[in-house]
């Protein structure tokens, strides 16, 4: 019987100091006091229109395509044009070119080269240019021309500024 007091009494000992510890030194759950509140002052919500008005005085358009852009697009058309044999296209710094039809030659006025970005390699003077290649020129002084063993000329597909010489 004696042992059974002392195990309540223990028993009641443990459970007031879990208690009293529980009371006096666990902290209460709180939010970090350094936390910002969506919508206040320092972490405001802002609209759409407020964004796309913000981007557009920077000079950007909206990510949705909302507004129109404040510079100007290149024409991005194609235009198909016929180079004769004895001819030469000189392109301008950043056309495009396609050959589409015949046997073209790569001409440059020194000793740097046309970029073949479908290849991924540079193309210098008197090089082959494969068809159906995207080519882009950097600067001027560059251009293409029919090879001379063929009798017709060249079908291509020019965006950008070219003459024929």
């Amino acid at each position: 019987m004696k042992q059974k007091v002392l195990r309540g009494i223990a028993a009641v000992v443990l459970i007031g100091a879990g208690v009293w510890v529980g009371v006096n030194f666990a902290s209460p759950l709180e939010a970090e006091s350094n936390a910002l509140t969506p919508g206040s002052v320092e972490d405001p919500v802002v609209t759409k229109s407020y964004v796309d008005e913000q981007l557009a005085k920077l000079g950007g358009g909206s990510p949705g395509g909302g507004t129109t852009p404040t510079t100007p697009v290149a024409d991005a058309s194609l235009e198909v044009v016929n180079v004769p044999v004895g001819k030469t296209l000189m392109a301008g710094q950043g056309t495009e070119v396609i050959v589409r039809v015949g046997k073209a030659i790569a001409y440059s006025s020194d000793a740097s080269g046309i970029a073949d970005l479908t290849g991924g390699t540079d193309l210098v003077k008197g090089k082959a240019i494969p068809t159906n290649h995207l080519l882009l020129f950097p600067r001027e002084g560059r251009g293409i021309l029919p090879d001379p063993n063929q009798k017709n000329g060249l079908t291509v597909l020019v965006k950008g500024s070219y003459t024929l010489q």
